[in-house]
């Protein structure tokens, strides 16, 4: 089943909500072995990972500097295309 993603009603809530440039937390949740597909999103900042309590699953967290929404809606699209990655 496949979401549907209102890009434009998810960028005014950022501006609306978030002053430029911001420290942003990226949260997704993929399967157990594409923790560097994620990583490559932003290859240069600290990503934490958090193994599912049966090993299948993988948390990733990455706080990056943000200029501005459009840079965060960009990473989210980037994400959409590694397989069965979900972001929080």
């Amino acid at each position: 089943m496949k979401s549907t993603f209102d890009r434009e009603a998810f960028k005014e809530k950022l501006e609306a909500q978030t002053s430029f440039p911001t420290l942003y937390m990226f949260k997704f949740i993929v399967l157990n072995g594409k923790e560097e597909q994620v990583a490559s999103l932003l290859p240069n900042n600290k990503m934490t990972l958090k193994e599912s309590s049966k090993g299948k699953y993988v948390s990733a967290t990455i706080k990056a500097m943000m200029p501005n929404s459009e840079a965060i809606l960009e990473v989210y699209e980037r994400a959409s295309k590694i397989e069965g990655v979900i972001s929080l």
